[in-house]
Parts: structure tokens; C-alpha cells; sequence
């Protein structure tokens, strides 16, 4: 049945007309709509008549504003292309409006779409006016970067990379465009709309034939920005003016940080930059000071993870590590730490690399190698600062391993970071440094792990039922564990998996930490003299009730804080 046949069953056209109405349409390439309109035929019928013929739902999006969440599901070039749109998420499926159910390439795209972001779809026929304004909704970042984009002056043309060995041009030209106020607004777009979207990073990069800028949103990288390489060069040169970088300096990575206010608070920046093959790629940090460093109590640790840092703190001297990798959250924790200290009554010190966080009352210092201000150097000279507590951003090397163990000994409270794999390897890592083992035992207090993991977002998630593997790990993981530790342990009958709704699109919002926390004792004391090897440090910490980064997470998992989905990545 033809779209002709239907609109003359349900009595809006006649079935004389459809002959002359058929000529009409191939004479005009098939536009059957076109011909249906002039002949008085109402849009509502026509769509109704579509419905009922590619068996699609009608949708009507009259009033409907589509959240820029459900529109980062298909990127706004493939929408405009293919004439569909994300329109909603509904029962874990994705909810696509399209205008034209017969354009087969448009449906290979939504499949492959489907497919890629591993969602299903349901199809809805929806008016072209209607998919007019989905592709306004999409005026957001891209669209205010594409408004100053058009402002830019025509002369600003894409330049071929220089190849390796070419001189440097000279800055007359950049200096000029940098300058231009379309340039300063899409940096500026791309600042408030990473803000704005808790992005922890935005990296900008020439990838050849286009600019690529992506934000990093709890932990994850996604694509928010697409540019014409024509302004890499102008948008690089403003952000190295604003981070007092050298403009000329194109052959060397250099380090930098800026502040701006955003959305009336003040916001800082610390930017990267790395000479990449087709042009600098630019990093930045966000660093939202007025957020704050948030109190211990609200980092995710455990009661007997809190109480033992909590006695840590209290110590007068002592050496405290926590290990993780880059991107972990040490720093935090270490800034947490510090801001529970009262730096009225104790002299306060840092040494770090960079400065990320301004903390009242305390004197923090960034080391610069480059010069011979190094961490060591820098530990050296902060001993005859008369501190009480002293930070050190992290332990790399021999030297500065010993002479933190050494203030440490000295009556200092020492605070940093160490790259292992758990907290058990926090001691052979530091006999390796050539620490001796009996100057470990009087001085390390605490050994931390850290890892983060995604918050699955409040009244969602997909019940699990806790049995077969998910029963069989938790019973061979906590099993290793002493009874009396054991009982502690909050078993659920059932987990969660990640299950996105309409209001969270990915199904986790933000993220926090899972632990685990080795504390010196005296059975300890004598496994690092006689035998301190990964293993049976571990054997001792098991005694001591210490839970494992994974066994955190599960506990974590059964109270549905974070999805299933992420214990398993531990």
C-alpha cells in the first residue's frame, strides 16, 4: 500500500485525484509531500499517513527541549547529514526521531550507532519542523563556537606543519590573530562549557585534517569539539598567552597556569603543552578552587580506613605513602589530609610538582628541576624551615626516599606519594630505593592504595542478583578474611548494573575512591626486618582486617554506590 492509498482510504484525498497526484510527484523527482501540500493536504495527515505506512510511532516534539545529554549520543554532523536525532531515553533504549524512514543509509548509521554505544533503538517518525528544532538544541558548545568562527577574518588560512628542521615563523602574523575577539571567545566557549560539564581535563589537538577537543568527564575521554585546523595556531597562541608561555617556543613542551572567572567563581587552569607531528597539543587541567578539597569523611572510606588515618594525623611523627597510579586521586587525598590539620598550631610545608590547590595557612612551593630545585633539594632546604609537617608531591627517586625517611626519624610528620601496585608493595618499593629495613619500621605509619571508580547515579541501575560468579568471588575474596572482620562485611542480595535513564544518559555521574590501608604494627615491624616481600606483608595486612581495592569496591557494590561494571576493572 502507497502513502496515496492510505490518505484515500482514511477519506483526505480522493481516489479520482491519485492518478493526476502520482504525475505530479514524478514529475517532481518523487516528492510526494511537496505535491500533497499543494494540493491542501495538512501536514498532521500526511505524517499520520507516513506513520501508519513504515508501521513507525508519530512523535510530536511541539514543547519538547531535548537535553544536550541525550543529543551527545549522535554527533550534530551525522544528525544534520541524516536527517534523525536522539529524542529521549526510555526502558535502557535510545529513542531516535527520523524524518525520512526510507533513506537506508540513515538507518545503517542509527544501527551503527546503536551498536558502537551498545544501546538499542526505537525508531519515531517526527515532522521536518520538529527535527529543525532538535538541530537548534544542539546550539551549544558547537554552536557558539561556530558563530565565532564565521566572525574570524577571512585571511586566517590553514598552514601546512612546518617540517622537522624548518625555522620557526615569526610571530607578526599569530600574534595579530591571537588577538582577534572570535579566537578569545571559542576559548573561552570551551573553558565554560568544560566547567560547566565537570570536565577534569580538556585536551585540544591538531590530528591532521581537523582539531579535535575533548573533555574528560569522570575518568572517561569523549570528543565534544570539532575545529578547522586553519585555527590551531591562533587558538594554542592564546592559550600560551594567558599561561605566560613563550609564543616562539613550538619545538619544546612547556608548563603554564591561568585563572578566569566562570560562571562567578573563580577557576584555575594548568596548562601543558607537547610538540606533537601536525602542531602542539594543548592539555589543561581544570582546578575549580571554589569547589574545595572535601572533608575525609566524605572521600569514600571505610570507618576503619578513616579511624586509621585519622590516628595517622594525630601522630607526631611518622611517614605516611600513599601509592596509585597517575590519575588516581593521591593529590587529593593528600590535600584532603593536610586540611584537617591545624595549621594555626604546626608549621605546614609543601613541596610539589605542580602546585594544584591553594591551602590556607600553609606555605606550598613548586620544585623546578630545570634549575636544581628539585625534590630532594627542596626537602633539604625545608628542614631548616622549622616545619612540623611536611609534604612531599612524591617519592621518585633514592635521595628523596631517604631523606624523607630521615625527617620523618628527625620528629617530622611526612606526607607523599609512591607509584606501586597495592599498599603491600609500598615497602619492598622503598627497600628497593635503598631504604634500609630497620628505618622503615620506626618511621612508616601508614602504607595507602587508591583507585577511582564512577558513582552509579541515585534511583538507577539494573538489580543483579547476587549469585553464581558474582556469589562465587565474593565468597573465594572474603573468605582470605578473619571471621571477626568478616561479619562486618555489608552482603546485599543483589548488585547493580549500570542502566541509563533520561536523566542520566550514562547511567554513573561523578566518582569516588576504593581503598586499602596498611598500618604498622608489630607483627608487621618484624615481616620488614626478617622477611618484607609483597606476599607476606599481605599475610600480615589480611590479619589486620585490611580490605583490598576490589574488596572495597564490592562492599561498595552491595550498599549500590558504584555498578558492578566497576569492581570487575579492578
Amino acid at each position: 500500500m502507497t502513502l496515496l492509498e492510505i490518505l484515500a482510504e482514511k477519506g483526505i484525498v480522493a481516489r479520482e485525484d491519485l492518478p493526476v497526484l502520482s504525475e505530479r510527484a514524478s514529475a517532481l523527482h518523487g516528492d510526494m509531500e511537496a505535491v500533497l501540500i499543494k494540493h491542501g493536504v495538512a501536514r498532521e495527515d500526511i505524517l499520520s499517513g507516513k506513520a501508519e505506512l513504515y508501521g513507525i510511532p508519530l512523535r510530536s516534539l511541539e514543547g519538547e527541549d531535548i537535553p544536550f545529554e541525550i543529543l551527545k549520543y549522535v554527533p550534530e554532523e551525522s544528525a544534520s547529514f541524516y536527517h534523525f536525532a536522539p529524542i529521549g531515553l526510555k526502558d535502557g533504549a535510545l529513542e531516535i526521531g527520523i524524518v525520512d524512514p526510507d533513506n537506508i543509509e540513515a538507518l545503517d548509521a542509527i544501527s551503527f550507532t546503536s551498536s558502537k554505544l551498545g544501546l538499542p533503538y526505537k525508531l519515531y517518525l517526527i515532522s521536518e519542523q520538529d527535527f529543525d528544532r532538535v538541530l537548534q538544541s544542539y546550539k551549544g558548545l558547537s554552536g557558539e563556537v561556530t558563530e565565532a568562527l564565521s566572525e574570524l577574518e577571512t585571511d586566517l588560512t590553514h598552514e601546512e606543519p612546518a617540517a622537522v628542521g624548518t625555522p620557526e615563523k615569526g610571530e607578526g602574523h599569530e600574534t595579530r590573530i591571537i588577538e582577534d575577539a572570535p579566537v578569545t571567545k571559542i576559548v573561552a566557549t570551551i573553558l565554560h562549557y568544560a566547567v560547566e560539564g565537570n570536565a577534569s581535563d580538556i585536551h585540544i589537538e591538531h590530528m591532521g585534517g581537523e582539531v579535535r577537543v575533548r573533555f574528560r568527564v569522570d575518568g572517561v575521554l569523549s570528543t565534544s569539539l570539532i575545529l578547522p585546523i586553519k585555527v590551531h595556531a591562533a587558538l594554542a597562541a592564546r592559550i600560551k598567552i594567558l599561561s605566560n608561555m613563550r609564543l616562539d617556543e613550538k619545538r619544546k613542551p612547556q608548563d603554564g597556569r591561568f585563572s578566569a572567572r566562570i560562571e562567578n567563581r573563580r577557576v584555575d587552569f594548568r596548562v601543558s603543552t607537547f610538540p606533537a607531528y601536525y602542531g602542539e597539543k594543548v592539555v589543561m587541567r581544570i582546578l575549580d578552587t571554589e569547589k574545595g578539597v572535601k572533608p575525609l569523611s566524605e572521600m569514600g572510606l571505610s570507618e576503619r580506613n578513616l579511624t586509621l588515618i585519622r590516628e595517622a594525623l594525630a601522630r607526631p611523627y611518622g611517614m605516611v605513602l600513599i601509592s596509585g597510579p597517575t590519575g588516581s586521586g593521591k593529590s587529593t587525598m593528600l590535600y584532603t589530609m593536610l586540611n584537617e590539620i591545624d595549621r594555626e598550631k604546626y608549621n605546614v610545608l609543601s613541596l610539589e610538582d605542580p602546585v594544584e590547590y591553594n591551602i590556607p595557612g600553609m606555605s606550598q612551593s613548586q620544585i623546578r628541576p630545570e634549575i636544581g630545585y628539585t625534590f630532594a633539594a627542596g626537602l633539604r632546604h625545608t628542614l631548616r624551615q622549622d616545619p612540623d609537617i611536611i609534604m612531599v608531591g612524591e617519592i621518585r627517586d633514592k635521595e628523596t626516599a631517604q631523606l624523607a625517611v630521615q625527617a620523618a626519624l628527625t620528629g617530622h610528620l611526612v606526607f607523599s606519594t609512591i607509584h606501586t601496585n597495592n599498599a603491600a608493595g609500598v615497602i619492598p618499593r622503598l627497600i628497593d630505593m635503598g631504604v634500609d629495613p630497620f628505618l622503615i619500621v620506626p618511621t612508616l605509619v601508614l602504607a595507602m592504595a587508591q583507585r577511582l571508580v564512577q558513582l552509579i547515579c541515585p534511583n538507577t541501575g539494573k538489580p543483579v542478583p547476587v549469585d553464581g560468579s558474582i556469589k562465587a568471588m565474593a565468597d573465594k575474596t572474603f573468605g582470605e578474611l578473619p571471621e571477626e572482620f568478616r561479619r562486618d562485611i555489608p552482603f546485599s542480595k543483589d548488585v547493580l548494573e549500570i542502566a541509563p535513564t533520561a536523566d542520566c544518559p550514562k547511567g554513573t555521574r561523578g566518582r569516588t575512591a576504593v581503598f586499602e590501608i596498611l598500618k604498622r604494627d608489630r607483627e608487621l615491624e618484624q615481616v620488614i626486618l626478617e622477611n618484607p616481600t609483597e606476599g607476606e606483608i599481605m599475610r600480615v595486612a589480611r590479619k589486620q582486617g585490611m580490605l583490598t581495592m576490589k574488596e572495597d569496591a564490592m562492599v561498595k557494590a552491595f550498599r549500590h554506590e558504584i555498578p558492578w561494571e566497576e569492581v570487575n576493572k579492578l
